[in-house]
């Protein structure tokens, strides 16, 4: 495993970070009707991360582990697992990061970028994860009904109670986000990432928000490589049983469209042609575009089994050369995404 900064810090993170948003599940379901996760085996998969030297794993207040969006009777449920899943390890070895705003109770402070509210969370957060601090605290989406300075200098005081390392955003506007790194300089914020979708069909990052992290000095901590498992391949013949595609209907409307199974075909193609699979063909192109544009991009992946994790993690070793980069840039091109954001992008609100 080799370790990069995380954008313009010290902090030392492994190449690629295991998120928590998708775990395995059973096959019960909960008094909801909602898939319970398998536990069990999650603990084996993060455990295994452990071992081949991934120190970055990332979490959500409102994630649960088969659900795709958001519902305060399952909120936590990630939190929980992923703190229990590393009980016993040493703490100082781990990177862990958590977001915060989605609705976690129906009254009307349960959700937001309050002081409030995030006080409150960050107390629950650090309960479930079973440690005394976080190492990145990020905003999950904007809060267009609290100033941008409320939120900010709420963290703030977080990093000096030592609750919190470093803060960092997830799917705001890129003028929010330059003046929030702007803030966060002038009341010694460390500010230092950005959670957005990338991967080798969705690539609006690229033109929006790469001269972010170039200018700023920001990771990019990328969720979704491998467009929910489409670039795995394995949806080019159908909906598995117990794959994610069978209980996030989302999936199959973003992303299973004839020009996009035909992409991912191909991509299959070239992957046995170079002896690797197709995620870590996907995985290894992001890894390439951040060496390319010079600029911390880690990808999110996520894993149901832990062959899946070995797999991903055998991204590190492909090479690639400028011949196969154009290449994987035609076959991205051919793919046709139906993405339509299910979150407003509202504009965080500012006292100026």
């Amino acid at each position: 495993m080799e370790y990069i900064s995380l954008g313009n810090s010290g902090l030392k993170v492994s190449k690629l970070c295991l998120g928590t948003w998708h775990l395995a599940p059973s096959k019960e379901r909960d008094q909801f009707g909602v898939l319970k996760v398998d536990e069990e085996l999650t603990k084996k998969i993060v455990q295994r991360a452990v071992d081949l030297g991934i120190n970055f794993f990332d979490t959500a207040n409102i994630y649960h582990g088969t659900m795709q969006g958001v519902d305060p009777a399952h909120a936590g449920n990630s939190e929980r697992i992923l703190g229990e899943s590393l009980e016993g390890y040493d703490r100082e070895s781990l990177v862990i990061a958590t977001k915060v705003l989605g609705r976690v109770a129906e009254h009307a402070n349960g959700a937001g970028l309050s002081r409030k509210h995030v006080n409150w969370q960050i107390k629950e957060s650090l309960k479930r994860l079973k440690t005394s601090y976080i190492d990145v605290y990020q905003m999950h989406r904007p809060d267009p009904s609290t100033p941008i300075e409320e939120t900010l200098e709420t963290f703030s005081d977080l990093v000096r109670q030592g609750l919190v390392n470093y803060v960092g955003e997830s799917y705001f506007d890129p003028v929010d986000i330059a003046d929030m790194v702007q803030i966060s300089a002038s009341i010694h914020l460390p500010f230092i990432s950005m959670q957005e979708p990338y991967n080798l069909i969705e690539r609006g990052i690229e033109t929006e928000k790469f001269w972010l992290a170039k200018k700023y000095g920001l990771g990019i901590m990328a969720y979704i490589p491998l467009a929910q498992g489409v670039l795995t391949g394995k949806y080019e013949n159908g909906i598995p049983p117990m794959s994610r595609a069978e209980y996030v209907s989302e999936i199959g409307r973003r992303y299973l469209t004839p020009q996009t199974l035909e992409a991912v075909k191909e991509l299959g193609e070239m992957a046995r042609e170079k002896g690797v699979s197709s995620s870590q063909l996907s995985l290894a192109w992001i890894l390439k575009q951040s060496e390319i544009n010079g600029i911390t991009i880690v990808p999110i992946i996520g894993a149901t089994k832990v062959e899946h994790l070995e797999d991903n993690v055998g991204a590190l070793d492909v090479k690639l050369s400028s011949d196969d980069m154009k290449r994987l840039d035609e076959i991205s091109k051919k793919a046709v995404v139906n993405w339509k954001d299910e979150f407003t992008k509202a504009r965080h609100r500012s006292y100026g």
